[in-house]
């Protein structure tokens, strides 16, 4: 036998145990997207709880029309909306929202320096604490629910969060492996929570809001 055989033996272990660890974490990947895909909220559970706010993390009409909407049926005193784009005032939120109601004006404030999930966790740290709020009911898009609970508990833990889920014409749920578009917007956003689960296992007592 070679002197060489050896190191190719061993060489060989390594690549098949390497690819077994490979094939090992994709199947399990794949088995926890379609846990994370199965609970998705297709429903808000409680839809009446009256809060001290309502906090809108943008990315979509139908989450500031939900919030708007929640604000003028009384269910909080006050809406923050994270994220939203610099110049963007009041008035035109109304206005996207098709909401003629003047009277909310004073009751609505924008934040404009977020532009993710920890930044809207971040943003809304530092309005709560200076609303003195201990309660908020959650808007976000029903597959960004869980990771925003996640970075949201762990920026204001003292305070009560009540989710309320929105569903977006554009995001096909039922049989999402089907749309291409849903299938990539879940896989995403699935590999989004595990890096954010992870970074709040390494790091669990860091606390994002200042």
């Amino acid at each position: 036998m070679s002197t060489a055989a050896p190191f190719v033996i061993v060489a060989r272990a390594y690549v098949l145990l390497a690819l077994r660890s490979v094939l090992a974490l994709a199947a399990a990947w794949a088995a926890g997207l379609v846990w994370f895909t199965a609970t998705v909220p297709d429903l808000v559970d409680d839809p009446t709880t009256h809060t001290d706010a309502i906090v809108v993390l943008t990315g979509g009409r139908e989450r500031m029309g939900t919030g708007v909407t929640l604000l003028a049926l009384g269910r909080a005193d006050k809406l923050f909306i994270s994220g939203v784009h610099k110049g963007v005032d009041v008035g035109e939120i109304l206005h996207l929202t098709h909401t003629n109601r003047p009277d909310l004006v004073a009751l609505i404030t924008l934040g404009h320096s977020a532009d993710d999930t920890i930044g809207n966790a971040v943003e809304t740290a530092a309005w709560v604490a200076g609303e003195r709020v201990h309660s908020v009911r959650l808007v976000t898009a029903a597959y960004h629910m869980r990771r925003s609970l996640l970075e949201f508990h762990q920026a204001i833990p003292d305070v009560t969060i009540i989710p309320h889920p929105v569903f977006p014409d554009s995001v096909k749920s039922h049989e999402w492996w089907r749309w291409p578009g849903t299938a990539t917007l879940f896989a995403t956003e699935y590999s989004k929570y595990l890096a954010a689960t992870l970074r709040h296992w390494v790091f669990p007592k860091v606390v994002v809001a200042s």
